[in-house]
């Protein structure tokens, strides 16, 4: 029979290599905190089983510890077994726990008793951590689409990514558009720690496709509950910018377009949020207006806030540019930002 010894234990780099696909076999909840993006859970212990191991090992050491694990575990070996088995056609499986320990090797274990030939990353998960938050001390060729609120940022953005452009969805990847309404509509949020996986992932692959820009809107440090790493955040402070500049009326449509369905109940429950920042006339003025279904009217009296807000980040960009581009759909708007090269001149 295979042994424990037949799985490869590599690095990093070696694994981020291979292809095949990606087992986190920590418990539900560690994986929810923060995972490989593109890895699916198969954990080894249950939340509850993971406690009572590690109360085991403080209280009585590591034998016992290690025979209550066995104990929890094998009657889940056939289950596991199977969903290993679910995955031979994707190829090597290639796996992790949170240090690259017992859990792991016991995963790797089982698959190499179906005869696959798993990998392990060395130092499991807090390597991978590791990785992340080193992406972000690279220096990064870095622009950003500026705008105010309703001017559509992320969707010319995503246009431009359709053309070609390095860009990172900063909202996207953290399922909010960075108001005190920018969660509307979207999934939950995940961790601080999810997202810098997510951002480093997205860095990592311009890195090596070789883009000499890549392009981020210009964001707060929060995007909702999610942070910007403070070493990308401190180079984005640095970047030039390009200023995008709508109507008002384009705004407004813009926003009505994308939040008027949200309902009334939460549109006046995220401007009740705001209530000190914009002053007892305009909340009321706004609620009153989200109570009889004015979402233009309502758009008007929060948008105030919000460009002072943005004109005064603004003012502390080293290097702008600007561009109206009023009137343009998102998709001639950005086929007009190629052919005037105003992403190329903004350095």
């Amino acid at each position: 029979m295979s042994g424990m010894g037949d799985a490869q234990h590599l690095t990093i780099d070696q694994l981020r290599q291979l292809r095949g696909p990606l087992v986190d076999v920590r418990s539900p909840s560690e994986f929810d905190k923060g995972h490989w993006p593109g890895a699916i859970n198969l954990p080894l212990f249950s939340d509850a089983e993971r406690a009572e191991v590690g109360t085991s090992y403080k209280q009585q050491g590591r034998l016992p510890a290690i025979h209550l694990g066995l104990s929890i575990t094998g009657p889940k070996l056939s289950a596991l077994a199977g969903e290993l088995e679910r995955l031979r056609d994707l190829g090597t499986p290639r796996l992790y726990c949170w240090r690259g320990g017992m859990r792991s090797a016991s995963m790797a274990w089982l698959a190499s008793q179906i005869d696959l030939t798993p990998t392990l990353l060395i130092g499991g998960y807090k390597a991978y951590r590791r990785w992340a938050q080193e992406q972000f001390e690279r220096p990064w060729p870095l622009r950003l689409m500026g705008g105010r609120t309703g001017t559509g940022k992320t969707d010319l953005l995503l246009a431009l990514q359709q053309r070609g452009i390095a860009i990172v969805d900063l909202e996207g990847l953290a399922h909010h558009r960075g108001s005190s309404f920018g969660g509307l509509g979207l999934p939950p949020q995940p961790s601080t720690e999810h997202y810098e996986n997510r951002l480093a992932e997205c860095f990592d692959q311009h890195r090596r496709a070789g883009a000499e820009a890549i392009w981020l809107e210009a964001e707060s440090i929060q995007v909702g509950r999610c942070r910007i790493p403070k070493a990308l955040f401190d180079q984005m402070q640095n970047a030039p910018v390009l200023e995008i500049q709508r109507s008002l009326s384009e705004r407004v449509n813009q926003l009505v377009g994308v939040y008027g369905h949200q309902g009334m109940d939460a549109l006046a429950e995220a401007t009740q949020r705001i209530s000190r920042r914009l002053g007892p006339q305009r909340t009321t003025q706004a609620l009153n207006a989200i109570a009889e279904g004015d979402w233009a009217t309502a758009c008007r009296a929060t948008l105030d806030y919000y460009d002072r807000c943005y004109d005064h980040e603004l003012k502390r960009s080293p290097q702008r540019r600007s561009v109206d581009i009023s009137g343009l759909s998102i998709e001639r708007a950005a086929d007009h930002l190629l052919a005037t090269r105003a992403l190329a001149e903004t350095v």
